[in-house]
């Protein structure tokens, strides 16, 4: 046997059970066989990490940037925020930072959070299926990227943006106009 990283590995040649084992962690000390093994998809050799061991935190400034993030993928959302925190996204966005949680709030315990929303629609959007959309949205991705239990979404639709005129468009010739004449 000769010894890599302090660890006893069985010479390929020799036969023996460490040396015969199939894979990319073959000849490889018993912790980076495990290692290889599992990076393969292959079978573990019983060294596997207890799960759950250490402690995450998840803050709340974290949620609440991924369920903004959600919310504002959805058309019709012109918006997030109440009209003090926009009009104060308007200045960061003016420097270059931007602001991914403005408009949400959220409650995170140890398995669950709920999450509140504050918007601006686009005027022409059905509300509640907007609302219902946004919903289906932040579920999605806080359960999947969070990995906590969405308990609920509220959504509260404070403004509805009514876009200007656009570019004025040339007036019709006069022949294509219809004539009114006045009533006397």
């Amino acid at each position: 046997m000769e010894y890599q990283d302090s660890q006893p590995v069985a010479d390929p040649a020799a036969g023996s059970a460490a040396g015969s084992a199939a894979g990319p962690a073959a000849g490889l000390p018993v912790a980076r066989q495990h290692v290889a093994n599992h990076a393969a998809g292959l079978p573990g050799d019983g060294l596997s990490v207890p799960a759950g061991t250490g402690r995450t935190v998840i803050s709340e400034a974290a949620v609440a940037k991924v369920a903004g993030i959600a919310a504002r993928s959805v058309p019709g959302v012109y918006s997030l925020g109440s009209a003090p925190s926009r009009a104060l996204g308007a200045i960061r966005d003016a420097v270059g930072s931007a602001d991914h949680a403005a408009g949400v709030r959220v409650e995170v315990g140890e398995t669950q959070v709920a999450v509140d929303i504050d918007l601006v629609a686009v005027y022409g959007t059905p509300l509640h299926a907007l609302a219902d959309q946004i919903r289906a949205a932040v579920y999605s991705a806080v359960e999947d990227l969070v990995g906590l239990e969405v308990i609920e979404v509220n959504i509260e639709i404070n403004d509805v943006y009514v876009p200007g005129p656009g570019p004025a468009k040339p007036a019709a010739p006069a022949e294509a106009r219809p004539v009114r004449e006045a009533i006397q």
